[in-house]
């Protein structure tokens, strides 16, 4: 069989660095349940006139059937290309047996067919955070959230050194209440537009404006200087102001967002500013809209993303609104592993090779890595009853800190040797432990 060529876009990780993929992930699910938030997993596919209804976002979707399914007789199924989807169809078959505000997170797999680059992939990990409300939900939700996906990020910081984060933030009402004071009429199309200030530049943003949606260029230059506001704190507010337009809503925009900066650097000083070139050109977000990037790899863009939505779910009797936050956990971990400023101190769980004097002992042999693992000490046995240098040589290949002498079987103590000092002493299965660091993989930072 010859040797199978990669498939670009479907990354996969090798087993150290899989562990640390699960320990941002073990990081990141405490903090949410520390929230209150519960977990949830739905189904891979969706039907596809719900997916290939969201817009522009159709051309990416992977259609799913069997393969000696009749055309006209099949299901026609794709595989959901974010969690958002089959969250709100969730909402809806389940209204009746959940407590409202629901508070989730989900961790799972999805599939979008777009061009593969760095940080962009094809099959890829999100973990999503979600408040969804029954009919109204409190404008402090949007807070809540902003906090506790800081905080794990803070987590993923003091406890495995990733980079701190910066979010950015903004709030649609802000945004369209500063447009409307402008005369425009179709605002979400300006925010559309708007929101490629990064990818195209002001110059070709202000020709947009003018030439596809009919704004006068002293109204294309407000909405860029508007876009150009970032502070800090809260003196966004008087920046605002200064430029002269005024409207209900943006009065609504700025005190809601007034109200989240001050809130949240009260609690994480430093990680949150007030940015209103953020948009966020998705139609359904309605209010609050944040994106965050990596201190050191803003190269990567937002690796997390969200915002509130009055819209989730509608079955013409109940209006679900929420306020989500999504963790590109492929789009952060593949690039910066491939980099090699992330990696497991070893690709294995296991802490003890116990060594093997000969076959007819491996029963004795076991039976020490039976009360190892009784007591949370991850051991194997080894695989050959080889000379000792052979089985040492093993377990350093296979970075395991320790290889375990003797049994306990009969009552005699064994002898354990550090392979990583070259330390070896006396030791009861019953009772001798690990080093901390050593008891499971530590995820460590290298030096860009």
């Amino acid at each position: 069989m010859p040797r199978p060529k990669p498939l670009s876009g479907f990354p996969e990780f090798l087993p150290g660095d899989r562990i640390v993929e699960q320990r941002v992930l073990e990081v990141l699910t405490g903090v949410f349940e520390l929230h209150g938030f519960g977990s949830i997993a739905t189904r891979a596919v969706e039907p596809l006139e719900v997916l290939a209804g969201k817009g522009e976002i159709d051309k990416e979707v992977y259609v799913v059937r069997r393969l000696h399914a009749e055309d006209e007789s099949t299901d026609r199924l794709g595989l959901h290309y974010d969690l958002t989807v089959p969250f709100a169809r969730y909402v809806l078959e389940n209204a009746g047996h959940l407590q409202f505000p629901f508070r989730r997170y989900q961790v799972q797999t999805v599939w979008r067919g777009e061009r593969p680059q760095e940080g962009r992939y094809r099959e890829f990990t999100q973990a999503d955070l979600d408040i969804v409300g029954a009919d109204t939900l409190g404008d402090h939700h949007d807070t809540e959230i902003v906090l506790a996906a800081l905080d794990g990020f803070e987590r993923l910081h003091t406890e495995l050194g990733f980079p701190t984060v910066v979010m950015r933030v903004n709030n649609r009402k802000l945004s369209e209440g500063f447009y409307r004071g402008l005369g425009v009429t179709d605002t979400p199309a300006v925010l559309r537009i708007v929101d490629k200030l990064d990818k195209i530049g002001p110059e070709k943003v202000a020709a947009q404006l003018v030439s596809e949606l009919g704004l006068s260029a002293e109204a294309a230059g407000q909405c860029l200087a508007l876009a150009g506001i970032r502070t800090a704190d809260e003196t966004f507010v008087d920046r605002v102001r200064a430029l002269g337009v005024t409207s209900d809503l943006l009065d609504e925009g700025l005190a809601l967002l007034s109200e989240l900066v001050r809130a949240a650097n009260a609690l994480v000083p430093g990680r949150v500013v007030a940015d209103l070139s953020i948009a966020r050109g998705l139609d359904y977000y309605t209010g609050t809209v944040f994106e965050t990037e990596l201190a050191g790899l803003e190269s990567l863009g937002s690796v997390a993303s969200g915002g509130r939505y009055d819209q989730l779910a509608n079955d013409g009797k109940r209006t679900y609104p929420g306020v989500g936050f999504s963790f590109g956990i492929s789009r952060m971990l593949v690039p910066m592993i491939n980099k090699g400023l992330y990696g497991a101190s070893r690709p294995v769980p296991t802490c003890v090779l116990v060594a093997v004097d000969d076959e007819e002992s491996r029963g004795r042999a076991v039976e020490v890595a039976t009360q190892l693992r009784a007591r949370g000490i991850a051991s194997e046995v080894a695989p050959k009853a080889d000379k000792f240098g052979k089985q040492i040589r093993h377990a350093d290949r296979r970075g395991i800190p320790y290889v375990w002498f003797g049994s306990a079987g009969s009552g005699a103590a064994g002898e354990v040797k550090d392979i990583r000092t070259g330390e070896q002493a006396p030791a009861d299965p019953a009772t001798w432990q690990p080093a901390p660091d050593a008891v499971r993989p530590q995820v460590r930072a290298t030096p860009a």
